[in-house]
């Protein structure tokens, strides 16, 4: 198995996209998307055109995709303006269950655009095996805590038999510990996590979602052996202090630190650029 981390914050955009290629080629969250609005400011050329290249890459990869995997309808993650879908399976989040309004209108429109399409099963907890790759989704999880108005979530395991690897895609933390613990018992051999949003510290994400998420970090990463950490956390640019006791751990990376790439936090520093 390869893991290909393609898009995210730490290389300039909206995203946790990863491209895991084995027997089967799966594509997890194959889309990216820029903050509307940052320091009240919109988006600024570096950013447009970091958005455009990893555009282009997924749009590349999606051809060589097998399975697509979208863990919720949020355009980060998901892109309905996309063809690539069409003629591929389609292993998508429920649009009906544990969804919350604004991801539902979304989940209605890309069911009646590409139902007839591709190959759409609504997998929520559900298990497959293709060509001797297991494929496992969790339970919707909180995106957020357990009052986020964001909806819900799943979790992606990949498993060749080789490497197990685990997406969890926009649990934001995890700030709830029921989805710390489902990452762990998973076993992977690398678990790849939204972290906190702690740019939205006394705003929309608390002190304690704050104490929540650490505690839960610091038992993930010392029992997964490789902590790929990113998306929300990485808009804040004082990520690493907020977080300081996770990192004294020697096993998290970010997709940039991951590709040997250098750290590209484009939104964070949108009043610079």
């Amino acid at each position: 198995m390869k893991i290909y981390p393609i898009a995210s914050d730490s290389l300039g955009v909206r995203s946790l996209s990863v491209f895991i290629e084995s027997r089967v080629n799966v594509f997890i969250d194959p889309s990216a998307a820029l903050g509307p609005y940052r320091y009240g400011l919109p988006p600024k050329p570096p950013e447009i055109q970091a958005l455009q290249k990893y555009k282009k890459e997924i749009r590349e990869l999606a051809n060589k995709a097998d399975i697509f995997v979208i863990s919720h309808y949020h355009y980060d993650h998901y892109d309905p303006d996309e063809d690539f879908y069409e003629g591929k399976v389609v292993y998508a989040k429920h649009w009906k269950d544990k969804i919350n309004y604004s991801q539902k209108k979304r989940a209605y429109a890309f069911h009646e655009k590409f139902a007839d399409k591709c190959e759409l099963h609504y997998v929520d907890g559900k298990k497959y095996e293709i060509e001797g790759v297991k494929i496992k989704f969790s339970k919707p999880f909180p995106h957020g805590n357990e009052r986020t108005r964001l909806g819900f979530v799943i979790m992606t395991t990949v498993d060749d038999g080789k490497t197990r690897v685990l997406h969890a895609s926009d649990v934001e933390g995890p700030i709830v510990e029921e989805a710390a613990e489902y990452i762990i018992t998973e076993n992977p051999d690398i678990a790849i996590i939204d972290g906190p949003a702690t740019y939205f510290l006394g705003y929309r994400f608390s002190q304690e979602d704050l104490k929540r998420s650490i505690k839960n970090l610091v038992k993930i990463a010392e029992n997964v052996p490789k902590v790929i950490l990113d998306h929300h956390l990485l808009r804040d640019l004082k990520y690493r202090d907020r977080l300081e006791e996770v990192y004294e751990l020697d096993n998290i990376l970010t997709f940039a630190e991951f590709n040997k790439e250098p750290i590209n936090m484009l939104e964070a520093h949108r009043k610079d650029l």
